[in-house]
């Protein structure tokens, strides 16, 4: 059932293309070229800085004492949506941020804002360190659901072992004996962040370059065009934006046959410099000290009144932006109604997925079930529009609904399928030879010890749905409002104290649903009965 909507949407989606004026129109615009090499720029340089991060943290980090302790940090992280992240990255930085109030006048004599580009710069570096920022740990996420399966990741951390006790330094052993190993299964989750980073909106209309903007943000301008002629342009341009992404997994494809990550990345032996405690903290330190720098400029900015440049704290305090929000209960219901119903809504379609299908579909039908992640989000918000305009959903709470279900789909196959696809199927035996049936299994064993899984990924659910900002526009045709909407609409504009409330509104709903999950995936621990002694 998941494959009809699914499949219809990426139809309608690559059916958007097929206009020849608009293609020739498309080629003809005078920024088109730079706004293409704007995307590819900043697109690339993220998704490799991310892959190489996120690699270096886990050769520092996997098979360590802080191991746990440093995968639970990942889900408050995730929990930031994009934007936000972005609107508090931009207030730091900004000629007036947080940033060089710190250091101004005393480090830098400055005494009033300069004229820096450091937000929306023409080379997009802006729009690459939220990028960054925002996929490693998303990536880290995708691969600790990796090394934290029974049957693989205990596995890798003893071969990790062994090779350690034959010479080979920590860190050689990682790069030679894991991450080959890693590398492959990360496929998919690479390929989602490289069509994501070249083609993302929300965060580029925030903090990317705007003269020429990305390829991005011209097709979605062009997109919500009144006239038929315009639109067609962005379709086209949708079109050739999932051309650049379709290069890219090919190029990908290339260099896993080439195996490249079998090289001598490092090549010591014994009396290599070891990760010590310091140096495996050093990662977990500046990623959470990123996030709570973002975070703290947005709480801060929520409540500033007057605030004269270079003074750090606000001269006056108004809760003015927070009164703002909660006066606008019609937004704080839709956003929370559809995040609560979508995210269930996934989470039942994705334990059916896993439950019922038969391995031959699941690794068939796996690609189109991922094409929400894959496509450019402007082409696949034509599929959903079409989608919802075919069947009579265009502008109504049941379409919403339908595209951030389809959204939050491929999110919850990612997070429930390591755990779910490695579950020991003895248990399942050991309950049918003591005459229960399934479904007595799957409600009084199998799911009670998923529940981690189910609860995260219920949690990622809900943070990707409160995050949609295209299908909320295109789709709900501007009836609806959520905090994300409001958030990066407002970022263009003068009302600093409202837009970090929306932006932190934003990041606080599904930082809650995550604390709920990690509440509720806890592992339980029961007191040891103690034997009665007979007299």
């Amino acid at each position: 059932m998941a494959a009809v909507p699914l499949a219809w949407a990426a139809l309608a989606a690559l059916a958007a293309g097929l206009d020849a004026a608009a293609w020739t129109d498309l080629l003809a615009q005078p920024h088109w070229g730079r706004a293409v090499l704007h995307a590819l720029v900043t697109g690339l340089t993220a998704t490799v800085l991310s892959v190489w991060i996120t690699a270096w943290i886990l050769s520092l980090t996997f098979a360590t004492r802080g191991w746990q302790a440093f995968t639970r940090l990942l889900a408050p992280m995730l929990a930031v949506p994009h934007a936000a992240f972005a609107i508090g990255l931009a207030f730091l930085l900004a000629p007036s941020g947080w940033l060089l109030r710190v250091l101004s006048p005393w480090a830098t004599g400055l005494q009033l804002p300069p004229d820096w580009p450091t937000t929306q710069d023409p080379w997009g570096l802006g729009l690459v360190l939220a990028l960054v920022g925002k996929e490693v740990p998303f990536l880290l996420w995708t691969a600790a659901s990796q090394l934290e399966r029974a049957d693989a990741g205990a596995r890798w951390s003893r071969e990790l072992t062994l090779a350690c006790t034959m010479g080979y330094s920590r860190s050689a052993a990682w790069w030679r004996v894991v991450w080959p190993q890693l590398v492959p299964r990360l496929g998919a989750p690479v390929l989602a962040v490289a069509a994501y980073s070249l083609t993302v909106v929300d965060v580029a209309l925030v903090i990317g370059p705007a003269s020429p903007p990305t390829a991005a943000v011209l097709a979605w301008q062009w997109l919500l065009d009144a006239d038929a002629a315009v639109n067609a342009r962005g379709a086209a341009a949708a079109w050739l934006l999932a051309g650049l992404v379709a290069a890219v997994a090919l190029a990908m494809r290339v260099l896993r046959r080439a195996s490249p990550w079998r090289s001598r990345w490092s090549d010591g032996r014994r009396g290599a410099v070891e990760a010590g405690p310091v140096r495996a903290a050093l990662p977990a330190t500046l990623l959470a000290g990123l996030y709570l720098a973002a975070l703290a400029v947005l709480a801060v900015s929520s409540v500033a009144g007057v605030w004269p440049f270079p003074r750090v704290w606000p001269e006056v305090i108004s809760l003015e932006g927070w009164r703002s929000v909660a006066g606008s209960t019609g937004t704080l219901t839709t956003t929370l109604g559809l995040a609560v119903a979508s995210s269930l809504t996934a989470l039942v379609w994705g334990v059916a997925w896993l439950e019922a299908a038969p391995p031959a579909w699941d690794a068939r039908l796996r690609r189109l079930v991922y094409l929400p992640l894959l496509l450019p989000s402007v082409l696949w918000v034509v599929g959903l529009h079409r989608l919802a305009l075919a069947w009579h959903l265009d502008g109504q709470w049941a379409g919403l609904w339908l595209a951030h279900t389809l959204a939050a789909l491929p999110y919850v196959l990612i997070a429930l399928s390591p755990s779910y696809l490695g579950f020991d199927a003895r248990y399942g035996h050991i309950a049918a030879s003591l005459g229960h049936g399934r479904a007595a299994f799957l409600l009084r064993v199998k799911w009670p010890l998923l529940r981690a899984g189910l609860a995260s990924s219920l949690a990622v659910a809900f943070a990707v749905s409160v995050a949609q900002y295209l299908p909320t526009v295109f789709v709900g045709a501007g009836r609806f409002n959520t905090v994300t909407t409001e958030a990066v609409t407002l970022a263009s504009g003068g009302q600093r104290s409202l837009v970090a409330a929306y932006a932190w509104l934003q990041w606080l709903l599904p930082a809650v649903v995550f604390g709920v999950a990690a509440w509720a995936g806890r592992r339980r621990s029961f007191p040891r009965m103690r034997a009665s002694r007979s007299v």
